[in-house]
C-alpha cells in the first residue's frame, strides 16, 4: 500500500481509503448489514494496508458506525485512522453538537476519532452550525482529545467552499471530484485552493456512485480498448485521480472482495503524476463521450428553485442526464421514484425558473423535452 502525508496533519493515510456506507445488507434493507462478511471484508482490506476508514451518523440508517466499532476490536483500532462525521442536519443546538459525538464515540467504542468532519456542508448547515456556536465546539473537543483532526465534507458551490476553507484552520475536506466533476462543486479549482492552504485532500465517488464502471457505453469502451495497456473502467477512473500530488485519499465504497483486491492492487502501483500524455489524452477522449451525451447543461445550483408548482428541477435534469450518459433504464427508473408532484411532466410554463437561471437554460422547453423522453 502506498500511503501520503495528509496535508498539514503529517499523518501518514493509505491512499485507499474505506468508505463505509455500502456494505452488502439483508434483503435489501439498508440498516441489514450482513453483519460477518462486512466485518471480514473491513478487517481483509486492513491487513492489506487500507489504514483510513471512514463512516458517518446516517450510514445504512444508523448502522455503520456500530458495525466500525465491532469490526475495529481485537486490535483493529490501534492499526487504523478513524472518520466519522457531525450529523448538521439534526445540530439544534450548541449541546447537540457534544451530544451526537458522545453517541458516536460510543457506537464505534473508542476514545476519539482521528478524523472528525462536519458532514456534507451547505449553506444552510453552514449557517446553522455558526449560529450554534460551532467553533466553540470543535475547540473543546480538541482540547479533550475526543477528535485529533477537524475538518468537513462538502456538497455546495465553488464559492461557498472558499469561504468554509477561509473561516477556519481546517486540518482536511472531503470532496467530490472525478474526471467528469473537475468542474462540480468545489472541483479541481477548490481542491488546489484548499491544498494551497494546507489542507488534506480526501476525494468521494471516484466512480460517480460507480456510473462510470457499472454501464460502459460501447464508444466509451472502444476507447479504453485502445490503450497499450489494457485496464478496468475502474483503474482509469481511479488512475486519474491518484495521478494528482494533491489527493491523499481516495474514498471507496467497498463490498465485494474482488473489487477491494483489484483497488488495493491499483492503490499500491499508482504513484502521483504517472500518467504519461497518451493515456491523459484517453481519458480527455472518454471525457468528451460522456459530455457529448449530456442532455442539459445544469450545475444544480437550484438558483431557479423554488418552482411554484413544486418541481425540482435540478433534480429531473439529474435523471435525464443520467438516462443519456450511462442507463435509459436506470435514468427512468430514478424520474420515476421522483414525488409525482416533482416530475418534468407537471410544468405550467410559467417561466419563473428561466428569469433566475445563470446558466440561461430554456427550462420550460427542457423539461417538455424531458417529458416525452421518460413518456416512451
Amino acid at each position: 500500500m502506498q500511503y501520503r502525508e495528509f496535508g498539514k496533519t503529517k499523518e501518514q493515510v493509505s491512499v485507499l481509503g474505506f468508505g463505509c456506507m455500502r456494505f452488502q445488507t439483508d434483503h435489501k434493507k439498508d440498516n441489514q448489514i450482513l453483519e460477518e462478511l462486512a466485518i471480514k471484508q473491513l478487517r481483509s482490506a486492513i491487513d492489506m494496508g487500507v489504514n483510513y476508514v471512514d463512516t458517518a451518523y446516517p450510514y445504512h440508517g444508523g448502522e455503520s458506525e456500530p458495525l466500525v466499532g465491532k469490526a475495529l476490536q481485537d486490535g483493529y483500532r490501534e492499526k487504523v485512522k478513524l472518520a466519522t462525521k457531525l450529523p448538521c442536519w439534526l445540530i439544534n443546538s450548541r449541546e447537540d453538537m457534544d451530544k451526537y459525538l458522545n453517541e458516536q464515540l460510543e457506537k464505534l467504542q473508542t476514545d476519539y476519532v482521528d478524523f472528525y468532519l462536519l458532514h456534507s456542508m451547505n449553506k444552510g448547515f453552514w449557517k446553522r452550525l455558526k449560529e450554534h456556536d460551532v467553533f466553540d465546539f470543535i475547540k473543546k473537543a480538541l482540547e479533550d482529545g475526543r477528535i485529533k483532526h477537524i475538518g468537513f465534507s462538502f456538497h455546495d458551490d465553488l464559492p461557498l467552499f472558499k469561504e468554509i476553507v477561509d473561516a477556519y484552520d481546517w486540518d482536511f475536506c472531503q470532496i467530490q471530484y472525478n474526471y467528469l466533476d473537475e468542474a462540480y462543486q468545489a472541483g479541481l479549482e477548490g481542491m488546489l485552493y484548499a491544498r494551497e492552504r494546507g489542507l488534506g485532500i480526501v476525494v468521494m465517488e471516484p466512480l460517480r456512485g460507480g456510473s462510470l464502471t457499472k454501464e460502459v457505453p460501447a464508444d466509451v469502451q472502444a476507447i479504453w480498448d485502445k490503450a497499450d495497456t489494457k485496464r478496468s473502467p475502474a483503474e482509469w477512473a481511479l488512475k486519474f485521480i491518484w495521478d494528482r500530488p494533491e489527493v491523499d485519499v481516495i474514498l471507496s465504497g467497498m463490498n465485494d472482495m474482488a473489487h477491494i483486491e483489484e483497488n488495493i492492487k491499483v492503490a499500491k502501483e499508482t504513484l502521483p503524476n504517472s500518467l504519461s500524455d497518451a493515456e491523459k489524452a484517453l481519458i480527455d477522449e472518454v471525457k468528451a463521450i460522456y459530455q457529448s451525451k449530456i442532455k442539459v447543461n445544469c450545475t444544480s445550483c437550484e438558483y431557479c428553485l423554488p418552482c411554484p408548482v413544486g418541481i425540482h428541477i435540478p433534480g429531473n435534469f439529474g435523471r435525464y442526464n443520467y438516462a443519456s450518459m450511462f442507463s435509459y433504464e436506470e435514468g427512468k427508473k430514478r424520474y420515476e421514484h421522483l414525488d409525482a408532484k416533482a416530475r418534468a411532466d407537471q410544468c405550467v410554463s410559467c417561466g419563473e425558473c428561466e428569469s433566475k437561471c445563470p446558466q440561461h437554460i430554456p427550462i420550460r422547453e427542457r423539461l417538455k423535452e424531458m417529458a416525452e423522453y421518460f413518456a416512451v
